[in-house]
């Protein structure tokens, strides 16, 4: 990044004007507090991470670098995630940093992922006449659909996300599924991505999300509330409203929680989590380079015994998961009903409490029998919960009984 004069002698140095750098250069236009300044005019220069100013760098179309320039060269540009589809050759590029081999995936035949990148136009528009930043809004509602990426190998109506996957797997997605899932995350989602961005941004949509938080009458949100379910229809998934309502801890039911306390008028300042489109850093998806790396550190780890996600079913981790989210979710509301009469606050703190230890005891149980189902021996686990290994034994064969009746 150059101050005014770094920008003269870096222009002086091209032979070309300050408009073309203007254009090839994201960091142009950037200022920043640390880069040094002078009286006397002399050039500075300050060094920044380019993903970091300019934003995420992704692989570039080859085909159209050689069209342009008559040379078959790797390209490399700065592209956030809605942008990544080459339209005239059908190919989604990847991301630059994740160390793996493939440049781009094809697309060619789900013409669904190109139209959503044209849709995206008009969703950006949308957001900034909403007073949104378009860049903000896609990446709460990648977060969203990031999460029920994770959550969908438990989805047996789930039938879209699998047959898109095979395809831009080239068919051999079975080979090393779990690689597979990672590199071909975001092409297989980005329609749904698109559309959930769509719907956030629909007035109609938040004032269902109102109507269900109980209006001036507050209450919890139903599983059944008429805004999941109308999302899930508006996704071509019927079935996904009630998984959506029930997803406690996630990015959408924060967001429906923005939504329901600027209609009350309550929440923190402004840009604080009572802004719908602040994403919590717990929230925030995954970037494909990290998650190849967690991958490669669980195929490599020495020592004995097998890693947690090869060891327990995605199922099970999914219900492991959705049993904490939803505690910390009802923990959470009961912040907000300690208010009116002393009987009828202690009455709903007394069963929000209640039912919150119900979910961590579930989930703790789940855990336990995950642990030793994965090979870990009995008498370690009850060491760990405190409790004698009969006692234990005996609990978990209950739990046991009930998950299989």
């Amino acid at each position: 990044m150059l101050n005014t004069a770094g920008q003269e002698v870096l222009a002086e140095l091209c032979g070309v004007g300050q408009d073309v750098l203007a254009r090839a250069l994201p960091s142009w236009g950037l200022k920043d507090a640390k880069l040094p300044t002078s009286q006397d005019g002399a050039p500075a220069a300050a060094w920044r991470v380019g993903g970091a100013v300019a934003g995420p760098v992704a692989f570039g179309c080859r085909l159209c670098a050689a069209q342009r320039t008559g040379t078959a060269v790797r390209v490399v540009r700065y592209a956030p995630r809605w942008s990544r589809v080459c339209v005239r050759h059908g190919r989604w590029h990847l991301d630059a940093d994740a160390d793996q081999p493939l440049e781009y995936l094809d697309v060619r035949h789900l013409p669904e992922v190109t139209a959503a990148q044209r849709r995206w136009t008009g969703v950006a528009r949308r957001a900034v006449r909403a007073g949104a930043e378009p860049d903000r809004v896609f990446a709460l509602a990648h977060a969203v659909v990031a999460r029920w990426w994770d959550q969908a190998l438990g989805w047996e109506q789930e039938e879209t996300w699998p047959r898109r996957l095979h395809q831009v797997a080239g068919g051999n997605a079975r080979a090393d599924p779990e690689r597979w899932r990672i590199v071909g995350r975001d092409p297989v989602v980005y329609p749904e991505v698109v559309a959930v961005a769509d719907a956030l941004l629909d007035p109609a949509m938040a004032q269902l999300v109102w109507v269900d938080s109980g209006a001036g009458r507050p209450r919890a949100l139903p599983a059944d509330g008429m805004f999941c379910r109308r999302l899930g229809e508006r996704l071509g998934r019927r079935w996904l409203g009630p998984l959506a309502a029930t997803d406690h801890g996630g990015p959408l039911i924060a967001w429906m929680g923005s939504v329901i306390r600027l209609r009350r008028g309550a929440g923190g300042p402004p840009g604080y989590d009572n802004h719908p489109w602040w994403l919590r850093q717990e929230h925030q998806s995954s970037t494909m380079a990290g998650q190849l790396r967690g991958l490669g550190k669980e195929k490599k780890a020495p020592g004995s015994g097998t890693m947690w996600r090869a060891a327990v079913p995605a199922e099970q981790r999914r219900l492991i998961t959705s049993a904490i989210d939803s505690a910390e979710e009802q923990l959470l509301q009961l912040r907000g009903v300690q208010t009116g009469p002393t009987a009828e606050v202690a009455r709903r703190l007394l069963g929000g409490l209640g039912h919150s230890a119900g979910l961590i005891q579930n989930a703790w149980k789940r855990t336990a029998v995950a642990a030793v189902n994965g090979g870990v021996p009995l008498e370690e686990v009850a060491r760990w919960v405190d409790m004698p290994v009969e006692v234990l034994r005996e609990m978990l064969t209950a739990s046991g009984r009930e998950d299989s009746g």
